[in-house]
């Protein structure tokens, strides 16, 4: 099976590792990882927010949350340590050929969201 067509490859140390456990795990034909840390409100090289599409054959006959598993079981240790946040897209490769695009990531507020809140409350209490 020829190599996976990689795409928006981090280089960090748990990018490396999603995509080298990924590739091992689920023999992909196209693997793509973004590093979304920066706009969920973490420090830049942080590595704790990922999108990742991933094409396998091994998607064939599953479900998407029986997809979204697969990939978990592989991921387990990043899951459990470094990685906060992990946007999958799983796809066989007859899916990617019908759509071969990424989905773009809904935009996040970081830590706006709590801001606003925040500063609703401190107006309500200011009344």
């Amino acid at each position: 099976m020829p190599p996976p067509t990689l795409s928006a490859l981090p280089s960090g140390p748990v990018a490396r590792s999603i995509l080298s456990k990924l590739t091992a795990a689920l023999q992909p034909t196209h693997l793509h990882l973004e590093d979304h840390s920066p706009r969920h409100g973490a420090p830049p090289g942080s590595e704790t927010h990922f999108g990742l599409l991933v094409v396998s054959g091994r998607f064939e006959g599953l479900s998407p949350i029986e997809r979204h598993r697969l990939v978990h079981a592989v991921l387990g240790a990043e899951l459990r340590g470094p990685l906060h946040a992990l946007s999958i897209v799983a796809r066989t490769p007859q899916q990617w050929e019908r759509d071969p695009n990424i989905p773009q990531p809904p935009p996040c507020m970081g830590g706006s969201k709590r801001d606003k809140r925040q500063a609703e409350g401190d107006a309500a209490a200011s009344q």
